[in-house]
């Protein structure tokens, strides 16, 4: 049965809603705004930071600092431990484990009750809603959605307190409608170990009617791949004749795109880039022909931004969304109903339009590489690896790069470590095109690398197969939401990498 037909006026409404966004920020985010101080005002935070005499933005920006994970790490704690009250109203019995870096040290991030209806399921059924409002003849409800989450475990003992990968939290409580239209069941989606999920994930839907797909694209080509193996089916769609869209999210989609053209040959595929994170689900791309992503401004995130180059100042500018500019790089601060104030979440953007306010993730504020003045953000790299790609034909599985240091003769270069799905006939010529890309797309790089007076070329190291997945089981990260870091100002972790790429 097409249950697509009965949702689609529901959901239709929303999207209705949602195309009024332009012309209404600042009306809009104080509303958000002013819901979460008053919410907020008696817990341990609200009373330190006075929030009762909060009435206007500029109240609170005066009166509550910048947040980073580290200042709010004991409160986190304390929540953890059972204790009510402490950042937000009651006690928390979920928290997100960060991986948006593979650092040694995890994040634990609060997902309040109200935070995981109003900052994080609210993304998911509005997704669901531009989607259907720009296909007319959807019919994903007339199959099943494979959604591939990570896992979770007790969170300190606590009763009914869990600790782990976003997805897994949001996958333990989505409503039972969810749990109906989605694959697998519970029981597999939730496996730690992610090699036996992938093979209990294949096994399972291989029968089934799957229409739709939804996780991080590097995983679930993984999952694909291994369902294609023990199924000998040639491409997705000859195993899942109605599918037709692909909502994914967490890692840039460009290095794997010509690879999913590869696997799903249906001609009229979707894919719809997601922003959902740890902290909050940011954005949906509701346009399929514009890459950027349209922000949700009315869920219980209030947006705050600091220009990209004041990120090192002691007191840098910051603005909330409505004095934001276009085509100029900012991180992000938040303020949401999972107890997050003015946190610096350590992502990095770029707005695209403010009728309405549209957005690109340009990378990380600690994964760029400026060891030389260049200024290197992930957005470049992107950008300079599809063109490369797209000249050589090759195809790219993952990768990460950093500087090369000056060396006695003050030569100095960036290193990449590419693993290829599809390798160049000459990989000299694709660092060259690399290059010659990365300058035309970085007015910095394009300085240092002048006459090669600061920057030599850069150098590609070619990965092993499989390289990086061995890297990231290594540290108990396989699968799930964990991802590689693209760029790195300093060698750990591709010094890491090299020293294991020659051992299988």
């Amino acid at each position: 049965m097409n249950k697509t037909k009965l949702l689609r006026p529901f959901l239709c409404h929303r999207a209705d809603k949602i195309a009024k966004y332009a012309g209404n920020t600042a009306q809009i985010q104080n509303k958000v705004l002013k819901r979460l101080v008053s919410t907020a005002e008696n817990t341990e935070w609200g009373i330190k930071h006075d929030y009762k005499n909060i009435h206007t933005y500029e109240d609170f920006a005066s009166r509550v600092p910048m947040q980073d994970y580290e200042s709010l790490k004991g409160f986190i704690d304390r929540m953890r431990h059972g204790e009510a009250d402490v950042l937000w109203k009651g006690k928390c019995r979920w928290f997100a484990k960060s991986s948006g870096t593979t650092n040694d040290k995890s994040k634990f991030i609060p997902v309040t009750p109200r935070g995981l209806q109003h900052a994080h399921y609210s993304g998911g059924v509005d997704t669901v809603a531009l989607y259907l409002a720009d296909t007319p003849d959807s019919r994903m409800f007339s199959g099943k959605g494979l959604i591939l989450g990570g896992s979770h475990a007790s969170n300190y003992n606590l009763k009914d307190s869990l600790v782990g990968d976003l997805s897994a939290i949001l996958i333990e409580n989505c409503h039972p409608f969810v749990n109906y239209m989605r694959v697998p069941h519970k029981s597999i989606a939730l496996l730690s170990d992610f090699e036996e999920k992938m093979e209990k994930i294949a096994r399972a839907t291989c029968n089934v009617n799957v229409t739709n797909l939804s996780g991080v694209p590097s995983w679930m080509m993984a999952v694909l791949k291994h369902m294609l193996n023990i199924t000998g089916k040639n491409s997705v769609d000859e195993l899942w004749p109605n599918i037709e869209v692909f909502f994914h999210g967490g890692v840039a989609f460009t290095p794997y795109r010509e690879q999913y053209h590869r696997l799903i040959r249906k001609p009229d595929m979707k894919y719809r880039e997601t922003y959902n994170a740890s902290e909050g689900f940011f954005g949906i791309q509701n346009d399929p022909s514009d890459p950027a992503m349209l922000l949700m401004i009315d869920y219980d995130i209030f947006y705050e931004f600091i220009p990209f180059d004041e990120l090192e100042s002691p007191n840098p500018t910051i603005v909330p969304l409505w004095g934001v500019e276009k085509d100029k790089n900012y991180a992000m601060l938040i303020s949401t109903s999972c107890g997050l104030w003015r946190y610096m979440i350590g992502d990095t953007v770029r707005f695209t339009s403010t009728e309405p306010y549209k957005i690109v993730i340009t990378g990380r504020t600690k994964h760029f590489i400026n060891a030389f003045g260049e200024e290197l953000v992930v957005d470049n790299a992107e950008q300079g690896l599809s063109v490369a790609c797209k000249e050589t034909g090759a195809m790219i599985a993952d990768y990460t790069a950093a500087p090369v240091f000056m060396d006695a003769e003050a030569r100095c270069r960036h290193q990449w470590l590419i693993e290829f799905s599809k390798q160049p006939a000459s990989v000299e010529l694709f660092a060259e095109i690399l290059d010659t890309a990365l300058q035309r797309l970085n007015s910095d790089y394009e300085a240092k690398r002048y006459k090669n007076i600061t920057l030599q070329p850069l150098e590609i190291v070619v990965a092993r197969d499989g390289l990086f997945n061995d890297w990231l089981k290594s540290k108990g990260k396989l699968g799930g939401q964990h991802k590689v870091p693209r760029l790195s100002n300093s060698r750990r972790y591709i010094e890491e990498l090299i020293s294991m790429n020659g051992s299988l």
